[in-house]
């Protein structure tokens, strides 16, 4: 991976560069109304200090076939970290928002924030998946990708018709930055802000108001990779009062000021 071609929401993409690779794969496309691709992380970092990278995560839930087990992780409202250490690789689902809400059968909300067994939710079962993944070399991707295909499709829920609405209000809420307030994102769509909270609150695990912010926040940080950057002006696209409005929401999650973090 290189710092050009990071996923948005990974910070430090130059430094990140060469430590893992990543690829991604589509899945069945049975399971393409729940789950957006499956992710494949690997590293070798054996004789060298372990690496810290963080993500500014995204509205999604994940499901992680990883070692010492594998874990369903909710939506991270803070920033996210993980360490790389030794060697080693994982293959993580990433559902669409709104789309592992038919796995769990509950509100979204309550994964928010929490890391849980995926026995919890798959059953064993999921453990003898894992191992099967994890055992193969990391150059198959595809391989890993299938059995997940084939985890997930013998498990495969009802589709929910209103998953499907609440994406759409997601892919609204972060790919239009004219849209800063949830109000906006309300009219959008046609539904009360209360609908619109609770829809957020049973399928994607964060509320609107977050998201919306979030977005913003991955905009700043892929735009701080250019060291020329006019912070006021970004902030008046993004939506933000002044500069220092941006700056405070910035360091509120990376833990440093947006033009010390371009700078560093």
């Amino acid at each position: 991976m290189t710092g050009s071609d990071a996923p948005r929401g990974v910070l430090r993409p130059q430094g990140a560069a060469g430590r893992f690779s990543l690829d991604q794969r589509q899945p069945d496309p049975a399971l393409e109304p729940l789950v957006e691709f499956y992710w494949h992380v690997r590293w070798d970092l054996c004789g060298q200090a372990p690496y810290d990278q963080k993500v500014l995560s995204h509205p999604n839930v994940h499901l992680v076939f990883e070692e010492p087990r594998a874990a369903v992780y909710g939506v991270d409202r803070g920033l996210f970290v993980r360490r790389l250490e030794a060697r080693g690789q994982v293959l993580g689902v990433k559902f669409r928002p709104g789309g592992f809400r038919a796995f769990w059968g509950r509100p979204v909300q309550e994964l928010a924030d929490r890391v849980l067994p995926a026995t919890e939710v798959f059953g064993p079962a999921v453990e003898r998946t894992s191992r099967q993944i994890l055992s193969l070399s990391g150059e198959d991707t595809m391989v890993m990708a299938g059995l997940a295909d084939a985890f997930l499709l013998a498990r495969l829920p009802a589709i929910d018709p209103q998953a499907a609405e609440v994406a759409a209000m997601v892919e609204t809420a972060t790919g239009d930055h004219t849209l800063v307030r949830v109000e906006q994102l309300a009219e959008r769509h046609g539904v009360s802000v209360r609908t619109l909270q609770r829809l957020f609150a049973e399928y994607v695990g964060a509320g609107p108001k977050w998201v919306l912010r979030r977005a913003r926040l991955h905009e700043a940080a892929q735009r701080a990779e250019d060291a020329s950057v006019d912070w006021s002006a970004l902030a008046t696209d993004l939506g933000y009062a002044d500069q220092a409005h941006l700056s405070r929401d910035f360091t509120a999650v990376v833990g440093l000021p947006p033009t010390h973090y371009a700078r560093s």
